[in-house]
């Protein structure tokens, strides 16, 4: 697969988005190590998760769990994976999602991250979402330290804004290396983090790329331009969608969630799908 940097790693352009497999209407285990094998055999390098991704309350970290039993598992070499996960969002187990971005909190989570993920230093760790109770200087001053202490290689934020990126990436001295956002054909207001990323070198990762989990079949029959192209070009209309969002900036690294095999071989064909100038201003134009 073509490959993109997170930092100064080069991974595969198109990434694997973990939560499907564990949260509400998740697989049985074997399939859902099915579909890492099966990503990992296409060539994905960069797996995103979350301590937040379970179901029940007793469960946390389910998701990083099941990673890491997949990649132990996996036959070839994963020497190369970065596994990307994430603190500050919790899930109480009522279905709710809450937040807690306090520093203490978030270096606690750190570390049961790196105990189920089984590694000595978390390959990416991103702040999962800003606390409105807790100043964002100090959750990013908390995610610096973890990265001075060795306890990360390297830092990301997610769900912000242009000026909480600025702010992180002075935070961090110059060490922010990727942003996670909403982004999809039916979200676009992610477009100024996008391209202030593409202005800073900064790995953006639109998650949810297709939709969300109930949307991502559907994806062609809501945006006619995307089923046309792919109709034409003899594709999935996921495919487009994801070649799509490459040829934004050379930043852009989709994490389409999965659950099946068969969808994350297809995902990620995205990366040799070269679309034309026409076609791209059809999409564009699609919202």
């Amino acid at each position: 697969m073509r490959t993109r940097r997170i930092g100064d790693v080069q991974v595969g352009a198109i990434g694997l988005g973990g939560m499907p497999m564990s949260i509400e209407g998740r697989p049985d285990e074997q399939r859902s190590i099915a579909t890492i094998h099966a990503a990992l055999d296409a060539g994905v390098t960069l797996i995103d998760t979350a301590d937040a991704y379970h179901l029940h309350a007793n469960e946390v970290g389910h998701n990083e769990a099941l990673i890491a039993k997949a990649l132990a598992s996996y036959g070839g070499d994963t020497s190369d994976v970065l596994v990307a996960t994430k603190g500050g969002h919790l899930r109480p187990g009522d279905g709710s999602w809450t937040l807690n971005g306090s520093p203490d909190y978030l270096k606690q989570a750190c570390d049961a991250s790196l105990k189920r993920l089984g590694v000595d230093a978390i390959g990416l760790y991103q702040f999962h979402r800003p606390d409105p109770k807790v100043p964002y200087a100090d959750s990013v001053g908390a995610i610096r330290d973890l990265l001075d202490a060795g306890k990360i290689r390297y830092a990301g934020i997610s769900n912000a804004d242009p000026e909480q990126i600025r702010q992180a990436n002075d935070i961090l001295g110059g060490r922010l290396v990727s942003v996670q956002n909403q982004f999809s054909p039916a979200f676009r207001s992610s477009e100024p983090e996008l391209e202030l990323c593409a202005e800073l070198d900064i790995a953006f990762l639109p998650w949810s790329p297709l939709g969300g989990i109930s949307r991502a079949g559907e994806l062609g029959s809501r945006f006619a331009p995307f089923a046309e192209v792919a109709q034409a070009r003899d594709v999935s209309p996921q495919q487009v969608c994801l070649a799509w969002m490459l040829a934004k900036a050379p930043v852009v690294i989709p994490i389409p969630g999965s659950s099946r095999p068969e969808t994350i071989t297809d995902s990620v064909k995205a990366a040799d799908l070269e679309l034309s100038a026409e076609e791209l201003t059809r999409l564009d134009a699609a919202g």
